[in-house]
């Protein structure tokens, strides 16, 4: 008999414990009426900015909304270059396309699959008006010295999109650079019914440049100041968030405990392990991503096996059509694209069990043996 379907990600157990009080948030902003920029959107703002360890924090439509709106109010644009990881998700290289600036590709760390920093501080030049590092997959990248090396020259702007909760030397990710960029697409650490984002930043004048940007350039109710946009985080979205907050460090340990099983699991297979945090940080494993010469077999076993994986991501961002201005040919990054052929996620979210971990590592070991 086969096997249950293992999900990447299995919301519906994430959700199955707080379903009652979330349906009590969201049927609060119902009853009320107070959709747009209702009470709970300041609310979940304060509680957010406080959980990162921030001053401010403005909620968005999404995670691209945050990291376009945060380099337009650190007032970045056309002539502009802005550095960031050949590895990452779209949304972070044309979010700098999006104010006009030009994306500068780096290389990524082998180690870390992180932004190489030695690489992007050696990219540095007159043009340079900002560094993006990303998290990628929730392991935290170390800021410190692009925040050094930036004083009077060039903002950073971390993309916490995929490492809520996160941890450097004891201070949360999204509290050290200029301003910072969240995600809170459904399947993230913390993710809502839908599309939502947050700008975090320690400078209030960013913040509120980003809460006009968000809302058609208004400074009071139809008094508009500058063009502006529609990107505002919805009530219903921010009770929500709300509602699952105080769950999250509990939700990012779980994810911790099932990425030690992983390891312990996996060690004498073929997979190479993904990087863990030094003992003074922390990983949120977003993603739990593996490597495997044979990823594409590995994964259609596992597919046979009903259990789920992903790929993130398939291509690096300089061999994606979107970037081909840029010029930039295979072999550029070897790094980016080796993880691009070799990565693949296995399944990871706050709940699973030793015994669903136990399946994987059995399945892989069978691909092993067959290999």
């Amino acid at each position: 008999m086969n096997e249950p379907l293992l999900r990447l990600v299995d919301m519906g157990r994430i959700h199955a414990p707080i379903r009652v009080a979330m349906d009590a948030a969201m049927r609060a902003v119902i009853d009320r009426g107070s959709f747009i920029l209702g009470p709970e959107v300041r609310e979940f703002e304060a509680d957010f900015a406080a959980y990162c360890g921030a001053r401010k924090a403005v909620g968005l439509d999404n995670g691209t909304s945050a990291l376009e709106l945060s380099l337009r109010a650190l007032g970045i644009g056309p002539g502009d270059e802005v550095i960031v990881p050949a590895m990452t998700f779209v949304a972070t290289a044309s979010s700098v396309l999006m104010v006009g600036a030009k994306p500068v590709l780096v290389d990524v760390d082998p180690a870390t699959y992180g932004l190489d920093i030695n690489r992007a501080l050696a990219a540095v030049n007159p043009r340079t008006k900002a560094i993006i590092p990303v998290h990628l997959y929730g392991f935290p990248v170390s800021v410190g010295p692009l925040v050094e090396a930036g004083k009077g020259r060039f903002h950073v702007v971390e993309d916490c999109c995929q490492a809520h909760g996160a941890k450097l030397g004891g201070n949360r990710v999204g509290s050290l650079g200029a301003a910072s960029a969240f995600s809170f697409y459904p399947a993230k650490n913390i993710g809502c019914f839908g599309d939502g984002g947050m700008t975090v930043t320690n400078d209030d004048e960013v913040a509120a440049k980003i809460a006009m940007l968000r809302n058609y350039g208004e400074a009071k109710k139809y008094e508009h100041l500058y063009l502006a946009y529609n990107r505002r985080l919805d009530t219903v979205q921010a009770a929500v968030l709300k509602v699952k907050l105080p769950h999250l460090d509990r939700w990012n340990a779980e994810r911790r405990a099932a990425a030690r099983l992983y390891r312990q699991g996996l060690a004498s297979t073929s997979l190479v392990m993904p990087p863990d945090a030094p003992a003074a940080d922390e990983h949120v494993y977003y993603m739990f991503v593996v490597r495997s010469a044979r990823r594409d077999a590995l994964a259609a076993a596992l597919k046979s096996a009903n259990i789920e994986t992903g790929i993130h991501y398939p291509y690096p961002l300089h061999l994606l059509p979107v970037f081909e201005d840029l010029g930039l040919r295979a072999g550029a990054f070897p790094v980016a694209e080796g993880l691009a052929r070799e990565a693949l996620s296995l399944p990871m979210f706050p709940g699973i069990s030793e015994a669903e971990i136990s399946r994987v590592v059995s399945a892989v070991r069978a691909f092993d043996q067959g290999a």
